[in-house]
């Protein structure tokens, strides 16, 4: 039996819960498109994704460490990876549709300078009196206007729910800002399902990679509570950490998080008596959501990663460096356009200089920018 694209939205209808979103009731594309035959809407949409330049370019991009740190540690490309799979399991679990959950996860930091967070702030001091920047609104012009892969249209042509998915990207770190998709209203709760992944990848990751660096010595996690009854549990002894046992930490951290979520997240629809997206869209705060205790306790595990990962010496350097480097490289490319690539170029006569230089920098690795730092400044760089 044939899988048709008919008989996969079947399928949805027959065994997604009822506030999940349908595929057959997508809001559509900006431009008329013949849907596949063996794909639904939002599988085309995640495919798309995946064959972007800008999704290939997250393998050299920060999450906490710049890639010339060691190949052992989280990127942005491998984050998303993490990301995309937490979020299945939730989206799985609560029966909600796992596609545009995927594309979304996928989609989510498309955007994202070189640098990190770093980079974004560099660039949003930058461009402050140009238009601004925002990685959630840099996601959204990459699949909506950058990538050019199809005769009739810029952009991927995705459909309108995954676009309100990506634009409404919100995290403790990110803030959204959604014009032209319903800014009043809260997105599905398989975007909201993504925002939680976000957070529960990077909690766990970067927990992990701090500790394998060295940044974080195991005889520091028993400040954080729930490190220390999760170590307890498990018969593990925090100030002699072996590897083996920072994994069997991790993933079971890891299994703690996506567990409450989706108890929570159920008991919380059950309580407030959620049956249509209708209900999920108009109700005033996030339905996907942490238990109130473990909330509690993630708040306590973000600050201390703030206090001894984000804030160590050896980062604050790194982050000191990428602010020195994209600053000059703006500098350079504004005060003399021609050291600006052809594409580059004639990209600022349509959009303006600033936004194109803003867009070419977006785009960069932490590699090629800091190759091209060095083709600029380095009077022996090639």
């Amino acid at each position: 039996m044939r899988y048709t694209r008919e008989r996969l939205l079947e399928l949805e209808d027959a065994t997604l819960v009822p506030y999940a979103v349908r595929s057959s009731r997508t809001r559509g594309r900006t431009h008329p498109e013949t849907e596949s035959s063996y794909r639904t809407p939002f599988q085309k949409d995640r495919d798309r994704v995946l064959h972007t330049t800008a999704f290939r370019r997250l393998e050299y991009k920060t999450q906490v460490f710049v890639n010339y740190e060691g190949d052992y540690y989280r990127t942005r490309l491998t984050h998303t990876l993490e990301v995309a799979q937490v979020a299945r399991s939730l989206a799985r679990a609560l029966g909600l549709n796992e596609d545009l959950t995927e594309v979304v996860a996928l989609a989510h930091d498309l955007g994202h300078p070189p640098f990190g967070h770093a980079g974004e702030r560099v660039l949003s001091e930058l461009m402050e009196e140009h238009g601004g920047f925002d990685h959630n609104k840099q996601s959204l012009r990459i699949v909506t206007r950058l990538e050019r892969r199809y005769p009739g249209f810029r952009g991927l042509n995705l459909s309108w729910e995954v676009r309100e998915g990506i634009v409404k990207h919100e995290t403790v770190y990110d803030l959204p800002s959604a014009e032209d998709y319903e800014p009043d209203l809260r997105p599905s709760l398989e975007a909201q399902i993504v925002n939680l992944a976000d957070e529960i990848a990077y909690n766990a990751h970067d927990l992990d990679d701090g500790l394998r660096s060295g940044l974080i010595a195991p005889g520091q996690l028993g400040a954080v509570g729930v490190l220390r009854e999760l170590a307890g549990e498990l018969g593990l002894e925090l100030e002699r950490l072996e590897e083996f046992d920072r994994r069997v930490l991790i993933r079971e951290l890891l299994g703690l998080m996506i567990t409450d979520v989706v108890t929570a997240t159920d008991s919380a629809l059950e309580r407030e008596g959620i049956s249509s997206l209708d209900d999920v869209r108009s109700f005033p705060a996030p339905l996907a959501r942490y238990s109130e205790g473990l909330s509690t306790q993630m708040a306590e595990l973000r600050s201390f990663l703030y206090q001894n990962l984000y804030r160590h010496y050896r980062i604050v350097r790194q982050v000191a460096k990428a602010k020195h480097v994209l600053e000059r490289l703006f500098e350079a490319y504004t005060q003399m356009p021609e050291m600006l690539p052809p594409g580059a170029r004639a990209a600022a006569g349509e959009e303006g200089l600033f936004r194109a230089v803003c867009d070419y920098m977006a785009g960069m690795t932490d590699r090629y920018a800091l190759d091209e730092y060095a083709r600029i400044f380095d009077p022996w760089g090639r």
